[in-house]
């Protein structure tokens, strides 16, 4: 007789969101229907919602609360802290003993899956987490908490190691928490009674049509609801959901007023208007707490296929919010008498922002580490070390090139193995190995960040860097056109325009090279390598008063660089790179640069 095999068991790794109502028997006892009816509500305008949008399911409903599966915990803690803020919101008025409040507890772990429910040791503990979670709190395990720190912007409380009920091992428990005491923003709002905004919290407004033409209506919602996802790829970004954003379209509001019940930092309002084939957006960003106008943007496009001209609009408008905000969130860091791990970590990403010199490398180093030691699981600041060692071992600052690249590249390989979807990693990493003669190996992993991200305008860039290391300098600039497609007004920009200036070199078209060099120094005279390859260009074009001031002017931001060095630290081994590259040394020779 032949014996049936057993039917698999499917299991799948799931971070687990278990949440229910904190004294549910209580509310029921005072008011059964009442009780039941809010509850309802709140289920299907807060809770359902915000788990759907960051695609998470609803495994089952459990009287007084229920419980979620979700891909991923950033989406998890995310989702539950968007719901807890709009369940906050819509009981604010209610008395007391009366409102209702979810407590929450997430945890990854490896569950058993069947069509309408998960079980587990990852399920049980997400429960227990909850039940030790405050009114209103969500509280996550250490597993949890190594996937989302620093990318969630808010702060975590460790709450030690947990003895849970029927589990039999002690669970280290973090609790989320607001923005730290010391700012007056916290103070203020600790005396209202309402929680700290997180930091780089934002609402993106429903967009305004004044085209006068209702049907353009879904075009402009399109922007919105667009901006919206991409907005929160943003490394530490917390962006309100469209379901809630949407509930404000059409209606006179006061931002200020949007700001305290939405519990944000940030508000982004705009306004569409076509006429012909034109389209004009302006958009403005607002401090939530002051109204104050922080960055205004005016965008004028020729109006072509629907879908494409609203991808690149959006993905114009997330590029450059991601640096305003980064300078935004530096500034108030600045004002913070107790700098948290991710006040260090804006303040460092603003000094690199500045420009790529020994300098500013020092100080956002500096800031970087000291977000480390303030929290060793910040992968925002693991990674801007990484990058900080691989602008040192890139740009010659050093003789000891090779032993900050592989310092950058096992830095940014464990920020990886705790945040494995981490799209900006990706990119450094490809970077680290297209300047240490992997260029192949450096564009399949910028090709990961895109997938990631596909509003990464320097992954393109670092593809088109990867041509030219590749001795195909012909196809860089078509890379960097696609970077300037998405990031217009990068602050990257300099560096993209000296990389073209690279590859025209590279192509013996030394007098285009000499236009790209001059706008890379329009944009940022702190980048030495503008000026010593604008030297190179004008000395090898007979300009020789010309370059031997390009040199100077390189020399003076740094002065340790020589041609010695900058042959030693050539990023590839292929023969027209390296052929091409001798031209380079001849001209830097001839404007004076030393030999070393």
């Amino acid at each position: 007789m032949v014996q049936e095999r057993p039917s698999r068991v499917e299991r799948r790794l799931s971070a687990i969101l278990a949440g229910d109502v904190a004294g549910y028997s209580r509310l029921m006892h005072n008011d059964e229907e009442a009780t039941h009816a809010k509850l309802s509500a709140l289920l299907l305008e807060a809770v359902n919602p915000a788990i759907a949008e960051h695609g998470g399911r609803i495994v089952k409903n459990t009287g007084d609360g229920f419980l979620a599966e979700f891909p991923s915990a950033v989406e998890a803690v995310r989702a539950a802290m968007q719901f807890q803020a709009r369940v906050n919101e819509i009981t604010i008025g209610d008395a007391e003993d009366r409102r209702i409040a979810f407590r929450v507890g997430i945890n990854i772990g490896d569950v058993i899956v069947e069509p309408h429910d998960i079980f587990g040791d990852g399920v049980n503990i997400a429960a227990r987490l909850e039940s030790i979670a405050e009114p209103g709190g969500i509280c996550i395990s250490s597993s949890a908490h190594d996937h989302v720190q620093g990318k969630v912007g808010v702060e975590f409380a460790d709450m030690g190691e947990q003895k849970l009920k029927n589990i039999p091992r002690p669970v280290r428990a973090y609790a989320v928490v607001g923005e730290k005491p010391g700012e007056a923003t916290h103070a203020e709002r600790g005396r209202s009674g309402a929680p700290s905004a997180p930091r780089l919290s934002i609402v993106v407004l429903p967009f305004a049509n004044l085209s006068g033409d209702p049907e353009q209506d879904y075009f402009v919602d399109g922007v919105t609801e667009s901006l919206t996802t991409d907005l929160s790829r943003i490394s530490s970004s917390f962006v309100i959901g469209r379901h809630t954003a949407f509930t404000y379209k059409a209606k006179a509001v006061d931002l200020k007023q949007i700001g305290h019940e939405l519990n944000v930092c940030y508000i982004l309002e705009g306004s569409v208007q076509r006429s012909g084939n034109r389209l004009r957006i302006n958009v403005q960003l607002v401090d939530a707490e002051t109204g104050t106008h922080l960055w205004a943007e005016r965008f004028d496009k020729l109006f072509a296929d629907l879908f494409d001209v609203q991808d690149e609009i959006v993905s114009r408008l997330a590029n450059t919010l991601d640096a305003q905000l980064t300078d935004e969130e530096a500034r108030r860091s600045e004002r913070s008498l107790h700098p948290s791990s991710m006040d260090l970590y804006f303040q460092g990403r603003a000094s690199w922002n500045k420009g790529w010199t020994p300098e500013t490398m020092a100080q956002a180093r500096g800031f970087f580490e000291r977000a480390l030691a303030l929290d060793p699981g910040n992968i925002e600041a693991m990674v801007g070390t990484a990058v900080v060692d691989t602008v040192v071992g890139t740009n010659f600052f050093t003789d000891d090139r090779a032993a900050y690249l592989a310092a950058a590249e096992a830095t940014v390989v464990k920020a990886l193995s705790h945040a494995p979807y981490h799209a900006f990693a990706h990119l450094v990493l490809g970077a680290v190995q297209i300047a240490t003669n992997r260029a192949v190996d450096g564009i399949a992993e910028c090709e990961r960040a895109l997938a990631l991200d596909r509003n990464l305008a320097e992954a393109h860039a670092q593809i088109g860097f990867a041509k030219y290391v590749m001795g195909r300098g012909a196809e860089t600039e078509a890379h960097i056109n696609e970077a300037f497609r998405l990031s217009p007004r990068d602050v990257s920009a300099y560096r993209w325009m000296s990389m073209v200036g690279f590859a025209k070199m590279q192509l013996s078209e030394d007098a285009e090279a000499v236009g790209w060099f001059h706008r890379s120094i329009e944009a940022n005279r702190n980048h030495p390598f503008a000026h010593f390859w604008l030297a190179a260009a004008l000395a090898l074009l007979g300009s020789l008063d010309r370059a031997s001031a390009a040199a100077k002017a390189g020399l003076a931001i740094l002065p340790s660089f020589t041609i010695r060095r900058f042959r030693d630290g050539a990023q590839s081994d292929n023969p027209t790179f390296l052929a091409k590259r001798e031209r380079a040394y001849q001209g830097m020779r001839m404007a004076g640069i030393p030999e070393g």
